[in-house]
């Protein structure tokens, strides 16, 4: 008859069973951080946007200028993207396996390189929703809130029925001009000035021609005298001085035009180094967030929101 052996395990001296290691990268923590720096900021910003439809104002005299609430949005944007992928970095060095057998600095890079993760994460899928429109909330309300600040920069007293009439007018610098060298004369008929229609672009051409010259050439000085005393009725000497004064007066808002446009070009170099310099930190904020995440977690740190030994 057969006799049922129990076998029993035996420990070996010297063999010990090597914990289980977490892996060297996790995406889990790293989405997870992704995601709550996105939520933070998008919280935030909501909450700054309230702020500053709050601090301004149609009226005139009344609430933030443009200029300072400008220089308001950007700090508080500025500190926002930091502050959310420092917290993000912080929730993916956490929440991030432990590692055994693994020196102090290697844990270090490697809960930093979580934090960088979360950045780079973060960053991509920020300009992919930016460029899919996905981001129009925030548009509709930096839309509404530099709609009320130019509604009171403009001031109570605008007719807003003037609006849709000067829409369709051109404000281009020569057609201004040519309004002003093709004006009729005091006292002469008022179908002196139907021929604005025809002479317009030949004066409109002289005027962009010599543009780039510090007086009027004069050959087209001529011409446009003797197009000012046919149309208007006006003396030589009289037609003359039109003639400088409207080829001056087109000369300064053209320089005004190009003053604008470099103004804006400016505005726009320092807004992208600003935007660069600002990313740069959020990396550094996430990486250091993650780094003390990790660290925490290690020492077994507890961390109270509002009082609260709980997360949430």
């Amino acid at each position: 008859m057969a006799v049922a052996r129990t076998v029993e395990a035996v420990p070996v001296a010297g063999v010990v069973a090597a914990p289980a290691e977490g892996r060297y990268f996790e995406w889990g923590p790293v989405i997870l951080g992704t995601l709550g720096a996105s939520a933070i900021s998008i919280v935030l910003l909501t909450f700054g946007a309230a702020l500053g439809l709050a601090g301004v104002s149609p009226y005139p005299y009344a609430g933030l200028s443009a200029k300072a609430l400008g220089i308001l949005s950007a700090t508080f944007a500025a500190i926002v993207v930091v502050v959310s992928f420092a917290l993000g970095g912080y929730l993916a060095g956490r929440a991030r396996g432990a590692w055994s057998g693994v020196s102090g600095a290697e844990s270090h890079f490697r809960d930093g390189a979580h934090g960088f993760g979360v950045w780079a994460l973060s960053v991509v899928l920020g300009s992919v929703l930016a460029v899919s429109g996905a981001t129009g909330v925030f548009k509709t309300a930096l839309q509404s809130t530099t709609a009320v600040v130019a509604a009171g920069a403009a001031g109570a007293s605008a007719n807003p029925a003037v609006g849709p009439l000067a829409a369709q007018l051109s404000s281009s610098p020569s057609d201004y001009a040519v309004d002003r060298i093709l004006a009729p004369a005091d006292g002469a008929p008022a179908a002196a000035g139907l021929a604005r229609g025809e002479m317009g672009p030949v004066v409109a051409r002289a005027l962009v021609a010599n543009l780039a010259n510090p007086q009027l050439d004069v050959n087209d000085r001529t011409m446009l005298t003797r197009i000012v005393v046919r149309q208007t009725g006006l003396p030589q000497a009289e037609a003359e001085k039109r003639v400088d004064d409207a080829f001056a007066s087109f000369k300064a808002a053209e320089q005004k035009a190009r003053d604008a446009a470099e103004a804006a070009r400016r505005g726009a170099l320092i807004a992208a180094f600003a935007a660069s310099a600002i990313l740069v930190v959020a990396c550094a904020a996430a990486c250091i967030g993650a780094s003390v995440g990790g660290r925490h977690r290690d020492e077994g740190t507890l961390v109270t929101f509002f009082g609260s030994r709980r997360f949430w």
